[in-house]
């Protein structure tokens, strides 16, 4: 069809968080070794306009909220001026044991 997969959006707002956590100086490696995992409890993602093969896009990760024990972003996919996905995901934090567990304050550089 020559568009980009609709589940293609999801990794991409995945490597915009990864990166937004690299921009504070910190990794999700850091995270891991400090026993903490993000899992993704919600996803939301609105299709405004299809990319194409071949399109250059541009993703703007940004950090919405951090709770006690859930961080919230929102993702825009942008193709020049044209406003192609929105996207918002909720990760709640949780152990190595698959319990909540409080985040750290000022681990992901809010």
């Amino acid at each position: 069809m020559g568009v980009v997969h609709h589940t293609v959006y999801p990794v991409w707002f995945e490597m915009g968080r990864t990166e937004l956590l690299r921009s504070t100086g910190r990794t999700y490696r850091d995270m891991e070794d400090a026993g903490l995992l993000l899992a993704v409890v919600k996803l939301e993602v609105t299709y405004k306009q299809p990319a194409r093969y071949d399109d250059v896009v541009q993703l703007r990760t940004t950090l919405a909220r951090v709770g006690a024990v859930k961080v919230e972003h929102t993702y825009e996919v942008w193709r020049g001026e044209d406003l192609l996905v929105t996207g918002a995901t909720t990760l709640a934090c949780i152990g190595r044991d698959g319990r909540a567990q409080a985040m750290p304050t000022g681990f992901l550089g809010e």
